[in-house]
């Protein structure tokens, strides 16, 4: 009996979290199998009305259908298996069938499933395959199957492959999609359990798959290397530009904005595909090292195939990538520089505007000093003015004093009063003023 102990509240989402390693278990499959397997590309839209298609083939043969919020679904059917699962882009089908004709590919799993449900499958087509897992026909155990027979199941194709899951198997392809829309793996079962047959069949699909994801990226890495081009035509351009002494830094800034705005403009719409690719490429070589590939004589492995083949289009994403981070670097290395330019420039013009400020007001300074010196000469001659008339008031009224010489000997006073006027007005503005 389990002991029970007083253990704190549990988190409302640690069972989830729990079980979601085994969320997307491998289907236990009796050998030898046919699979089908497709991946679809889907709006928001779509994944709801997904759904609701697959709630519809549900109710057609009796079985519950997935919750609202789940993300796979595995069931059994009256004649197939089914597996489902909702990813970020995309999601898939994998329908299962546990017999093996006599040409497995000339019966798909497919042609079990619902034909009407089938046509009316909402999203849009990334991958389509067909799978086969078979015993080793009249052939010792262990002993690399004979490649023309392999080939004959391709259409006389080359094909890749290799000895897989330590030997469990042999698996096969010749990655082309046939007349029927599918492309096709071939298993040859050596000693493969039933939990490793569905492993082992889910790798090759999801290495079908994030194959052909993660090469989502690169017709938009071709369409971007002529604006690449542009691009640093342009801020050559720019920056040659700046290196002359009678360059327009104005105009220069305009054009270094517009093009850091198209640059910009340019990593947006490509980053997060150009993100997706590295990662889908990275589950990819997850996926071929799981495999654990072993060499057969006279044929390319299905790591070496695909490494060889996809590397050169995932770099040139890479270096798309790449090259588009340095460019908006360097954008902005020659902004921050032009804008420098142009602050040293304006504060030149501030200076040079203070300097004449400062000129200008010593001048009025002098300006004023002079017009305060003929105000002392105004306001005096003024005062001696009124100082005449009332000595000749005075003079006529009897007083013995002569106007002209009273007039004249005023001056000096009337002078030195007037200029310690001055001078006292300007130590009060002073005082004011601080």
């Amino acid at each position: 009996m389990a002991t029970l102990f007083p253990i704190p509240e549990n988190h409302p989402q640690r069972f989830i979290l729990h079980n979601e390693v085994h969320a997307r278990a491998s289907l236990v499959l009796d050998l030898p199998v046919r699979a089908s397997h497709l991946a679809l590309l889907l709006s928001t839209a779509e994944k709801i009305q997904e759904r609701q298609h697959l709630a519809m083939l549900c109710e057609r043969f009796g079985v519950t259908p997935p919750k609202q919020d789940a993300d796979h679904f595995s069931a059994a059917f009256d004649t197939f298996q089914i597996r489902w699962g909702q990813h970020g882009e995309f999601s898939t089908y994998t329908f299962y069938v546990q017999d093996s004709p006599e040409d497995p590919f000339s019966e798909p799993a497919l042609t079990k499933v619902p034909v009407d449900w089938l046509a009316l499958l909402p999203g849009k087509v990334m991958v389509a395959a067909h799978a086969a897992i078979i015993t080793k026909p009249n052939e010792e155990a262990y002993q690399e199957p004979d490649l023309h027979i392999v080939a004959a199941y391709f259409d006389g194709n080359p094909v890749v492959g290799s000895e897989v899951t330590g030997g469990a198997a042999f698996a096969f392809t010749d990655f082309r999609i046939h007349v029927d829309g599918f492309s096709r793996f071939l298993i040859i079962d050596n000693y493969l359990r039933t939990e490793q047959a569905g492993r082992l069949l889910q790798r090759l699909f999801e290495i079908e798959v994030y194959r052909v994801m993660a090469l989502l990226a690169f017709p938009i890495a071709r369409r971007l290397a002529p604006e690449l081009k542009k691009a640093d035509r342009q801020l050559y351009t720019i920056t040659n530009a700046m290196a002359q002494p009678d360059s327009n830094d104005a105009e220069l800034l305009d054009e270094l904005t517009h093009l850091a705005a198209e640059v910009e403009n340019h990593i947006s719409s490509s980053h997060f595909r150009f993100g997706a690719a590295n990662a889908y490429y990275q589950l990819v070589e997850q996926r071929l090292d799981d495999l654990r590939e072993i060499r057969i004589q006279g044929i390319q492995t299905l790591g070496e195939f695909i490494r060889r083949r996809m590397e050169p289009a995932i770099k040139t994403c890479q270096s798309t990538a790449s090259r588009f981070t340095s460019i908006s670097e360097r954008v902005s290395n020659a902004g921050q520089l032009l804008r420098t330019r142009v602050d040293i420039m304006i504060e030149r013009q501030n200076q040079d505007l203070l300097a004449s400020m400062d000129l200008r007001a010593k001048m009025q300074l002098r300006l004023q000093e002079t017009v305060e010196g003929i105000s002392v000469v105004a306001i005096t001659y003024y005062s001696a003015g009124l100082v005449g008339l009332i000595a000749k008031a005075v003079y006529a009224a009897g007083w013995p004093i002569n106007p002209e010489l009273t007039v004249g000997l005023s001056l000096p006073f009337i002078m030195v009063a007037v200029i310690l006027a001055i001078r006292r007005i300007h130590r009060m503005i002073k005082t004011t003023t601080t």
